[in-house]
C-alpha cells in the first residue's frame, strides 16, 4: 500500500524518478547534446529506495565519473511498434532508477512492481508481465574499440593528426592525455596520462567544417562550428550519435581550453544574434547546459535528490517529460524559447506596463511578435504598402547593397539552364507582371538615390509612369507592376528629404507639365478654369519644352522638317535643329528607353529625304540641264548663294543636331542597364541614325563646294591674264572693299565673299567654314598651277614681266583674304602656286647662276618634273637654251621622266566633322521671337491632335489665348 503522503505529492509511481534529462539525446540531426562530467551514467545508477523489497537498501558506492550513452532508435510505424518501443524504454531504465540517497520515494521502473505500474499508467498491456532484470554492467558485451583521429589544431597547423585507440568507456580527458603523449607534450614521464599537468590546459573539441578540395587531411581545413566536450563524455559514442550533412566534415581537435571556450562562446553569440549556421549546430545555451548536466546542476536544486524536494507539480512535470519521445522533447525546448520571445514581444507592446495582455491562442503571440518590427537605422529600406500575397510578402525590405534589384523569383536551375545566366536579384517578387529584372535602385551615401526601370517593366514613381532613370527621395512611392507599392525610406538622410511628399495633392498655382497632363490630374485641387489657365500658360510659355505622345511623333517631326525645307516663317538659322533637339530631349527624358532610337531613325530619314529633294531641284535648274535651244547663262555668285542657301542651312542644322544626338546617346548608354539584352540593338539603331546624319552633312558639303568651285572655274583664269598696273592706279591694301579691287580679280573675290556671307548667315560651324574655304583654296591653287604649266608649253609665257603681274594679282588676293579672316588658310593652300610664280620672278642674271641643287633647295614644294618643266621653257632670249647647270641630277632623272607636272584634284583634304558639344542651348527661356512663335504653333498643333481623339463633349480649350 502507498502512503497518503505519496498520493498527495503527485504520482506515486513516478515520484522518485529523478533521471537527468540529458539521458534523452535529442534527434541526432537536429541537436548535439552536451554531456557534463557531473552526471552519472544511466547504467551505473542504482536505486537506494528503502520501501521496495526487490532492491537492497545498502548504500551504493559513488557513481563513476563517466556517462554511458545509448542511441535511441526510431519507433516503427508497423505492427508491434508500441511493444518494441516500451521494451526499449524499460531496458533503458532497468536498474537505473536515478534515485539518490535521501529521496524517500518508491523505486523506479527497474523493479518488477514499477514495470507493472508503468504499464498501468501508460495503458500498455504488453508490459504488464514485466521485464527480466538487466545483467550487471561488468557482464555486458563490450562495444568494439575504434581508432579516433585527433587533430592538433591548437598544436600545429594544417591536417596533422594522431591516431588514438578508444573504446566505448574512454572519456574525453583520457583521450586528451593520450593524444598529448603522442604529440610529445605529456607532463611527467612517470605519471599516467590522466595525471599529467598538461591535460587541464587542453580540451577535446568536436569540430564541424568544410573539407578542402583535395580531401580531408590533404589541405587546409578550418572549423566553422566548435563544441567543447566535457571531460567525462565518451567521444567514441558521441561520434556515432549523428553524421554530418553532405558537403560538411566532422573531426575531433585538440585545442587549448581557454581558446576553445572562447571560440565556443563566440559561436554561441553569433548563433543567437544572427540566427545563421546549420540547424544541426545551433545549441541553445540554457537547454545545452541542462542537457549536459553542467552548471545548471552544480548546486542542489529541486529534484536533485539532496536538499528540500520541489513541489509536487514541478516534480510531476519533470518526471512526465521522461515519458515523451525525442521529438516531443525537441518541441518542448522550442516552445519554451518561443514563449520567452512572446513574453518579450508583449513587454515591448504599448501599454504593457499598465495592462496584462494574455492571448488565448498561441498563434496570436507569433503574429504579435512578427508585427513588432523595428526599421533599420543605418541602411535604406522599402516599406511595403500593398503586396500580392500577404502570407509571403514582408513588411520591410532592407537594401543590403548600394545597388538593389527587384525581380521575379522562380526556379533558379530552370532559369540558368536556358543558356543565359539568371539575372542577379536582391528582392524576389512573385507577382505575374514582375519581370525577371524589373527595377534597379541605387543609393550611394554621397549622392541622391536613383531608380531605373528595366525595359518594358511597369513602374510608377509617385503615381506617374516611370520610363527613365529618376531621382528617388525619402518618402517617395514606388509602384512595381499592378500589385506592389513601396515607400522608400533612408534613415541616413535625416531631415534632408522634402518636407512635403511629392505624391500629395499639389497646392494651387503649381503649373502642370503639359497640355494633356493639365486635364488628366484629378488630385491637384484646381478647378476647370484654373486648369485652362495653366494650359494656356504652357502653350504660350517661353520654356524650351515640347511635349508630345509617341503617337504624335511622326506628325510633329514631319511638320518641323517641312517648315525648314520650305523656309516658312522667319526662323533663326538653327531654329529647325533647336526644335528637333527639343523632341530628342523629350524622348530621352520622358519616354521609354527604346523610344529614342526609333525617333532618331525617323528623324534622320526625314532630313535625308528633304535634302535629296532639294539637291534634285538645284540640279534641274542648272544651265547644262536646260532643253536644247535655251542659251546657257553663266553662274553668278549671287545666284549660287541663293541656290546653296537651303543646303547650307541643312548642313549647319544637321551638324549641331548630330552633336546633340551624340551627347544624348552617351547619356542613354550610361543610364541604361548594362545587362539589358536590347541595349545593343538600341545602340545599333542609334549608330545607323547618326550615320545617316553624317551622310547628310557630307552630301550637303560636297554639293556646296561643287557649285562654288564650278563658279570659280570660270573666274580664276583672270588671275593669270589680267594686269593689275593698268591706268596707273595705286594698288589697294589689305581690307579693301571688293569694288576697289582690280577688275580682273573682282569675279574671283566675289565668289569668296558670297561663300563667306552664306556661311555666316547660316551660322555654319567654324570648323566646317574653315574646311569649306580650304577646299575652295585647294581647288583654286590646283586649277591655277595646272593652267600655268599648260600655258608654258605652246607659246612663250614664262617671262619675268608676266610673272610679276601674276605675283601681284596673287598677293592682292591673299591680302584681301587676310582682311576677311582667311589669310592663314589661303597661305597654306596657295603655297605651291606662290613658289612657282616666285621662281619665274627671279631676275634672269641670278637665275643663270643657280644650279639644279640650289633651285631644288629653294623651291621644295615643286616636284622635280614641275621644276624641270619651268626651267626648260623659261625664255632666256632668242636662240638661247637652258644652261647645263639646270640639268637634273642622276638621282632625280627618273622622277623628271615619269613625274606628272599637273596637280591632281583627288588629293583634296578629307572632311572632318566637328568634335565637342553642340552649340544648341536648350536652357533658359526662348528669347528669339520667331522661334517662340514657331514653338507656340507646334504646341497648339499637338494640342489639337490630342483633342481630336476625344469625344466632342470631352474636349477642352485654353482659357486664355495670348495673341502672337
Amino acid at each position: 500500500m502507498l502512503s497518503g503522503e505519496r498520493k498527495e505529492g503527485g504520482s506515486p509511481r513516478f515520484g522518485k524518478l529523478h533521471l537527468p534529462v540529458g539521458l534523452w539525446i535529442n534527434y541526432p540531426r537536429k541537436q548535439l547534446a552536451k554531456l557534463g562530467r557531473r552526471w552519472p551514467s544511466a547504467a551505473s545508477v542504482k536505486s537506494s529506495s528503502s520501501d521496495t523489497g526487490s532492491r537492497s537498501s545498502e548504500p551504493l558506492p559513488p557513481p563513476p565519473p563517466h556517462v554511458e550513452l545509448r542511441r535511441v532508435g526510431a519507433v516503427k510505424a508497423a505492427g508491434g511498434a508500441s511493444g518494441s518501443r516500451a521494451k526499449r524504454i524499460s531496458q533503458l531504465f532497468r536498474g537505473s532508477g536515478a534515485g539518490v540517497a535521501g529521496s524517500g520515494v518508491a523505486g523506479g521502473p527497474g523493479t518488477p512492481g514499477s514495470a507493472q505500474r508503468w504499464a498501468s499508467e501508460k495503458k500498455l498491456p504488453d508490459l504488464a508481465a514485466g521485464v527480466a532484470p538487466e545483467p550487471p554492467l561488468a557482464t555486458r558485451p563490450a562495444a568494439p574499440p575504434g581508432v579516433l583521429k585527433i587533430f592538433g589544431a591548437g598544436l600545429a597547423s594544417g591536417a596533422n593528426y594522431k591516431s588514438v585507440l578508444a573504446t566505448a568507456r574512454s572519456t574525453a580527458r583520457e583521450l586528451v592525455a593520450e593524444a598529448l603523449e603522442r604529440y610529445g607534450l605529456a607532463g611527467s614521464p612517470g605519471g599516467g596520462p590522466g595525471d599529467s599537468s598538461c591535460v587541464d590546459a587542453f580540451a577535446l573539441c568536436d569540430a564541424l567544417g568544410r573539407p578542402a578540395a583535395g580531401g580531408l587531411g590533404n589541405g587546409e581545413w578550418r572549423a566553422e562550428h566548435l563544441r567543447v566536450l566535457g571531460d567525462a563524455e565518451r567521444p567514441l559514442l558521441v561520434q556515432e550519435l549523428w553524421r554530418a550533412r553532405p558537403g560538411w566534415a566532422r573531426r575531433f581537435e585538440l585545442r587549448g581550453r581557454e581558446e576553445a571556450r572562447r571560440l565556443e562562446q563566440e559561436a554561441y553569440g553569433a548563433s543567437d544574434g544572427e540566427g545563421s549556421g546549420p540547424a544541426l549546430w545551433r545549441p541553445q545555451k540554457n537547454r545545452s547546459r541542462a542537457a549536459s548536466g553542467g552548471a545548471a546542476l552544480a548546486s542542489p536544486g529541486p529534484g536533485s535528490g539532496s536538499g528540500t524536494p520541489a513541489g509536487p507539480g514541478k516534480e510531476r512535470s519533470e518526471n512526465l517529460s521522461l515519458r515523451r519521445s525525442v521529438s516531443e522533447l525537441s518541441l518542448q525546448g522550442r516552445r519554451r524559447r518561443q514563449q520567452e520571445r512572446r513574453q518579450q514581444a508583449l513587454s515591448m507592446a504599448p501599454g504593457a506596463a499598465d495592462a496584462q495582455i494574455v492571448p488565448t491562442d498561441p498563434s496570436d503571440f507569433d503574429q504579435l511578435t512578427q508585427c513588432l518590427i523595428q526599421a533599420p537605422s543605418n541602411r535604406p529600406y522599402f516599406l511595403l504598402l500593398q503586396g500580392y500575397q500577404d502570407a509571403q510578402d514582408f513588411v520591410v525590405y532592407v537594401m543590403t547593397r548600394v545597388q538593389h534589384v527587384f525581380g521575379r523569383g522562380g526556379n533558379s536551375s530552370a532559369r540558368g539552364g536556358g543558356g543565359s545566366p539568371a539575372p542577379y536579384v536582391d528582392t524576389f517578387l512573385n507577382a505575374p507582371d514582375i519581370l525577371p529584372r524589373h527595377c534597379t535602385v541605387r543609393a550611394d551615401p554621397e549622392a541622391p538615390a536613383t531608380v531605373r526601370p528595366a525595359r518594358g517593366a511597369p513602374v510608377t514613381h509617385n503615381g506617374c509612369p516611370l520610363l527613365r532613370e529618376a531621382e528617388l527621395q525619402p518618402g517617395d512611392l514606388l509602384g512595381l507592376g499592378e500589385h506592389f507599392l513601396f515607400m522608400y525610406k533612408d534613415p541616413r538622410a535625416g531631415g534632408s528629404g522634402p518636407a512635403r511628399p511629392p505624391w500629395l495633392p499639389a497646392r494651387p498655382g503649381v503649373t502642370p507639365p503639359g497640355p494633356g497632363w493639365a486635364f488628366s490630374c484629378r488630385l491637384c485641387g484646381r478647378g476647370l478654369q484654373e486648369r485652362g489657365e495653366a494650359l494656356a500658360a504652357y502653350l504660350d510659355g517661353r520654356e524650351p519644352v515640347l511635349r508630345f505622345r509617341p503617337r504624335e511623333e511622326e506628325a510633329l517631326l514631319g511638320e518641323i522638317v517641312r517648315a525648314a525645307a520650305a523656309g516658312a516663317g522667319d526662323l533663326p538659322p538653327l531654329g529647325p535643329a533647336t526644335l528637333l533637339a527639343l523632341c530628342v530631349q523629350h524622348s530621352a527624358r520622358e519616354l521609354e528607353l527604346g523610344h529614342l532610337p526609333r525617333l532618331l531613325g525617323r528623324l534622320a530619314r526625314l532630313i535625308k529625304e528633304s535634302v535629296w529633294e532639294k539637291i534634285k531641284e538645284i540640279g534641274d535648274r542648272q544651265p547644262e540641264n536646260h532643253p536644247e535651244g535655251v542659251p546657257e547663262e553663266p553662274l553668278t555668285p549671287e545666284a549660287v548663294s541663293v541656290e546653296l542657301r537651303p543646303l547650307m542651312l541643312w548642313m549647319a542644322n544637321t551638324t549641331e543636331l548630330l552633336s546633340f544626338v551624340q551627347e544624348k546617346v552617351l547619356e542613354m548608354e550610361k543610364e541604361a542597364d548594362q545587362e539589358d539584352p536590347q541595349l545593343c540593338n538600341d545602340l545599333e539603331l542609334c549608330d545607323e541614325a547618326m550615320a545617316l546624319l553624317d551622310e547628310v552633312i557630307m552630301c550637303t558639303f560636297q554639293q556646296s563646294v561643287y557649285y562654288l568651285t564650278k563658279t570659280l572655274y570660270s573666274t580664276l583664269p583672270a588671275l593669270l591674264d589680267s594686269n593689275p598696273f593698268t591706268a596707273g592706279a595705286e594698288l589697294p591694301g589689305p581690307g579693301t572693299e571688293l569694288e576697289a579691287m582690280p577688275p580682273g580679280l573682282r569675279p574671283t573675290l566675289g565668289v569668296f565673299q558670297a561663300a563667306l556671307e552664306l556661311t555666316s548667315q547660316c551660322e555654319l560651324h567654324p570648323d566646317l567654314v574653315s574646311q569649306t574655304f580650304g577646299y575652295l583654296f585647294f581647288f583654286s591653287n590646283a586649277s591655277l598651277l595646272n593652267s600655268l604649266m599648260e600655258r608654258g608649253q605652246g607659246r612663250p609665257f614664262y617671262q619675268w614681266s608676266r610673272a610679276v603681274q601674276i605675283q601681284t594679282n596673287l598677293d592682292l588676293v591673299l591680302d584681301w583674304l587676310q582682311g576677311a579672316g582667311l589669310g592663314d588658310i589661303a597661305t597654306e593652300f596657295f603655297r605651291k602656286l606662290s613658289m612657282a610664280v616666285n621662281l619665274l620672278c627671279v631676275p634672269r642674271t641670278s637665275l643663270l647662276k643657280a644650279s639644279w641643287s640650289s633651285l631644288r633647295t629653294d623651291h621644295p614644294t615643286l616636284t622635280p618634273a614641275q621644276l624641270h618643266h619651268l626651267l626648260s621653257h623659261y625664255q632666256l632670249g632668242p636662240g638661247r637654251g637652258p644652261p647645263p647647270a639646270w640639268d637634273p641630277l642622276p638621282a632625280d632623272r627618273d622622277a623628271v621622266d615619269t613625274g606628272d607636272i599637273f596637280e591632281s584634284f583627288s588629293s583634296h583634304p578629307p572632311l572632318i566633322l566637328p568634335l565637342g558639344s553642340s552649340r544648341l542651348r536648350l536652357t533658359g527661356p526662348v528669347t528669339d521671337d520667331a522661334l517662340h512663335r514657331e514653338l507656340r504653333r507646334l504646341r497648339r498643333l499637338l494640342w489639337d491632335l490630342e483633342q481630336q481623339e476625344l469625344p466632342a463633349n470631352h474636349r477642352h480649350g485654353p482659357h486664355v489665348a495670348t495673341p502672337p
